[in-house]
């Protein structure tokens, strides 16, 4: 009885891919200690930090590099100084003023003008996340927060407070709606952070894209309001720094064990040739194989060589690369394979071994 045959499985329909993010401006090595580890870095961090940072310097179109002074200036200038910054003028102004409740009020046309605005990008971010393009969306995201931060800048609340306060509660009532807005737009990417902000708010926690905006009859009582987010310190970076540096010097390569000896006469039945690649290209139904046409000094030799995770076709024609041409013959996809190829298998990449200068195809390599 084969168990599961009945169930209606939920298969996959659209694979994303992104290229590689590298630490430092080196490639991460976790058996180098070159590399962040998550427990770790939660235990110096808010686990948020690093799903923003993540997010926001995502190598979604080509590779990108995890630099700590980066993630220091993205905390501390985009969620601290733009998003947080926001919240925090709007819940200190609104308890100082209005007791913590941010009531519902009839918009101007300046104040729909700024919600329209948000809307349109919050239909923005919506497709994107559609489209899996989290980078994107949250650089929109902190377009919704820098746009209520101009307003309240443009609105001057804290001139007008004294003569206007139906004016200074509209600018309340507007923000307040764009932090809603944000507390959702934001939650994939930041859950803890926007439920904490939504609990300041009054809000329920939110798994659900509607609540992004308010009723208009849903006045915002605020509750225990504290600042959103910390600012990253250069002490942090430098003790980041000086702790990537000292486990990749303390750090033992992680090398496979040594084969068997063997005699000189066994080593020297091997011939090891120089051969240049002249055509290329990838064994049809297969990710790790390329069919190759070698020169090897006296004849073309055909092979195959399981090198296509490593190499695209193009990157090797024109190469010289080092050739055990003495193997016997041996089938592969119906391909008669007539040697090998020789590479080098570190962290898991193949980088193929060749002459440091010039030398004629069919060199003998001793």
């Amino acid at each position: 009885m084969l168990m599961g045959q009945n169930l209606k499985y939920c298969l996959p329909h659209d694979i994303p891919a992104n290229e590689f993010m590298n630490l430092e401006g080196q490639k991460i090595s976790t058996s180098r200690n070159w590399a962040i580890w998550v427990d770790e870095f939660a235990r110096d961090f808010p686990g948020d930090f690093l799903r923003y940072y993540l997010a926001v310097n995502a190598p979604e179109k080509g590779d990108s590099d995890f630099s700590f002074k980066d993630f220091q200036l993205r905390i501390n200038g985009e969620l601290n100084n733009v998003l947080g910054n926001l919240a925090n003028r709007v819940f200190a102004f609104s308890v100082k003023n209005f007791d913590g409740v941010i009531p519902p009020i009839s918009s101007s046309d300046a104040a729909t003008a700024v919600l329209d605005e948000a809307k349109a990008l919050l239909e923005q971010i919506n497709d994107g996340y559609r489209e899996y393009q989290v980078k994107k969306n949250t650089r929109l995201i902190m377009d919704i927060a820098r746009l209520g931060n101009r307003w309240f800048d443009e609105r001057k609340p804290w001139a007008a407070i004294k003569e206007d306060r139906a004016h200074v509660a509209e600018t309340l009532r507007v923000c307040a709606e764009l932090l809603a807005m944000i507390s959702v737009a934001l939650y994939p990417i930041l859950p803890g952070s926007m439920n904490r902000l939504r609990k300041m708010m009054g809000l329920p926690d939110t798994a659900r894209w509607d609540d992004a905006l308010l009723p208009k009859d849903y006045p915002v009582t605020l509750q225990s309001t504290h600042p959103l987010f910390s600012k990253v310190t250069d002490e942090q970076v430098e003790a980041q720094l000086a702790k990537l540096q000292s486990v990749t010097v303390n750090a033992q390569p992680n090398t496979e064990p040594l084969k068997p000896s063997i005699s000189y006469d066994e080593f020297s039945t091997l011939d090891i040739r120089v051969a240049k690649v002249i055509e290329a290209a990838r064994v049809p139904k297969t990710d790790k194989l390329l069919h190759l046409k070698v020169d090897i000094g006296n004849e073309i030799r055909e092979l195959v060589a399981g090198i296509a995770e490593s190499y695209a076709p193009e990157q090797l024609i024109g190469q010289s690369v080092a050739m055990v041409v003495n193997l016997e013959p041996r089938k592969i996809r119906g391909i008669e394979s007539r040697g090998m190829i020789l590479a080098v298998h570190s962290e898991g990449k193949l980088t193929v071994v060749g002459p440091q200068g010039s030398c004629l195809p069919g060199s003998v390599i001793k």
